[in-house]
């Protein structure tokens, strides 16, 4: 915009207001050079983190001894932790066990799914 001001300005013959708008917007220009390299070494100092956070790699070399239940999110102590692990754990290894009978059906299904997957024609 002030580049066309000077212009129309030298065409009215103010010679002296187009030189002054010149000098104006050159200044404007390196003062949004200055501030843009300024701001471009400034940005790395930016996104550091605050100094009183503690770092991602010496959070992970700590040993965590408390921790929450995982049935109702009491705290517990990590004895009691491995304790109800241990228990639950058990207490998944004793599933029912499914019928010798039954598991041979339930084979047999998934067998005759699959076959029909490639041969749809077959076991009509």
């Amino acid at each position: 915009m002030s580049i066309s001001v000077a212009i129309v300005s030298i065409m009215n013959g103010d010679f002296a207001v187009a030189m002054l708008m010149q000098f104006f917007f050159r200044l404007g220009f390196i003062t949004l050079l200055l501030c843009s390299s300024s701001l471009a070494v400034m940005a790395p100092v930016l996104a550091l983190p605050p100094p009183e956070d503690t770092p991602e790699e010496v959070l992970r070399t700590q040993i965590i001894l408390e921790a929450r239940s995982p049935i109702n999110g009491e705290p517990m102590s990590a004895r009691e932790y491995a304790e109800l692990e241990a228990r639950l754990e058990a207490e998944r290894r004793n599933v029912a066990i499914v019928p010798p009978n039954a598991r041979n059906i339930i084979n047999q299904l998934r067998l005759r799914r699959t076959i029909r997957t490639f041969f749809p024609f077959l076991l009509r």
